[in-house]
């Protein structure tokens, strides 16, 4: 019985060390919160997913389709304390075939395309953002795939 206890909880810590460093199912980080006085955020992440972006949407309100695989849960969470009339979100990897797909107030989704041919990195630009919480999921084109990145958010 001693040695079941043992297993037990050496299991467990080996689990929340893995939540811990990435490797786990894991939470939106805490985001930027921007306004017209502080318009501009970057953070940072690694691509990590089995998960099926299009299971959250299979396209999004300009009906372009939401492709990838990232984890269950956002990535991070955008605060807008206001409208803003343009917004761009652009993931840079270094050139890896990442893909994007944001959620706001009233359930409105933006899915990212790749930034030009030589550059798979994607991004969004889009009007038109409601001021509320936006929750982001970074993304990769192949199942598993891992790819630290800069989110770079601004008009």
């Amino acid at each position: 019985m001693a040695n079941f206890r043992q297993l037990r909880w050496t299991l467990t810590l080996g689990a929340a060390w893995l939540t811990l460093v990435g490797f786990g199912p894991g939470l939106a980080q805490s985001g930027p919160t921007l306004s017209q006085a502080n318009p501009t955020a970057t953070v940072g992440g690694t691509t990590v997913g089995m998960f099926p972006l299009s299971n959250l949407a299979s396209r999004d309100h300009r009906g372009l389709i939401c492709t990838g695989f990232a984890d269950t849960n956002p990535d991070h969470v955008l605060t807008l304390q206001e409208p803003f009339q343009q917004l761009t979100i652009r993931v840079d990897s270094g050139g890896n075939d990442t893909t994007l797909l944001v959620r706001g107030p009233n359930d409105v989704v933006r899915c990212g395309e790749d930034v030009d041919r030589r550059n798979p990195d994607a991004q969004i630009q889009d009007g038109d953002w409601a001021p509320g919480t936006y929750s982001i999921w970074v993304g990769a084109h192949i199942q598993g795939q891992r790819h630290p990145y800069s989110l770079i958010i601004g008009p």
